[in-house]
Order: C-alpha cells, then structure tokens, then sequence
C-alpha cells in the first residue's frame, strides 16, 4: 500500500477517521493525501480603507486540510501528508482524488449515521459506491 486518501471538514469526527488514516499510513509507510472538498467557489472582498481582504470557499478549505495535516504531522513526524482543497461534493471528491493519485485505500468516517435503518453515513456511502479502491470506515462517533 503506497497510497492513502482521507477527507476532513473541520469536524471532531473528521479528525477521527483522519488520525486513524495516518496511523494506517505511519504503519505500512504511505503517504496520506488529507482532502477538504468545498461545494463551490465563493470569493468574498471586504474593503476597509485602502485594505482589502478576499476570502473564498478554496482558501478555507485549504485552511482546514492544512490545519489537519500540521496536527497528524505533530503525531507522526515521518509521515508525507499531502493536504488539497477540491471544489466538489465531498464523496464524489474523495473518489476522485484517490483515482488521480492512485489511492490503495480511501478512509472515511460514519457520520451522521443514526437510526437502525442507516448502514453507512452518506459520505461513507457514496465513496464506497464508486471507488474502484478499497475504502476503511472508521467508527468516529462517541461511544
């Protein structure tokens, strides 16, 4: 297993299946790609005086890979981590990434899985429907 692939949004959850993810890669010595996707792009300008300030969808998820991977780095030194922002829906997003970089094995978490009726959460769902690599879902809720 060379390569892993693992989504985080700034959730406690997320957090989860990412740890889990880069314990999964310190272990077989693979490089961890850490993805936020973002719905779509929105850039947002604020002026104050001869300033101006410009935020978007892009930067904050960028944002959020980046804070995940500096956190995963503090545990795992050796570790290559690769953090992206993808514009896209979040399963449809992790797919895709692992099929650019030849992902072994994408993790996910099972939020938002409630009620007897839910095997997977949608995200987990989706991935696992359409990768053509193997996927790992992490239990990430409060036991």
């Amino acid at each position: 297993m060379k390569t892993i692939v693992t989504g985080v949004d700034g959730s406690r959850t997320a957090a989860r299946a990412a740890q889990r993810a880069a314990e999964l890669a310190a272990a077989l010595g693979a490089e961890l790609h850490v993805v936020c996707a973002y719905e779509r792009l929105e850039v947002e300008r604020l002026r104050q005086g001869s300033d101006e300030l410009v935020r978007s969808t892009e930067d904050e998820a960028a944002r959020t890979a980046v804070a995940a991977v500096r956190a995963l780095q503090a545990l795992y030194q050796a570790l290559v981590l690769r953090p992206q922002a993808v514009e896209g829906k979040p399963g449809e997003v992790l797919v895709q990434v692992a099929e650019q970089c030849e992902a072994d094995i994408i993790v996910v978490g099972n939020k938002r899985v409630q009620g007897v009726a839910r095997v997977l959460g949608s995200i987990a769902r989706d991935v696992a429907r359409r990768a053509r690599c193997d996927v790992y879902v992490v239990h990430t809720h409060e036991r």
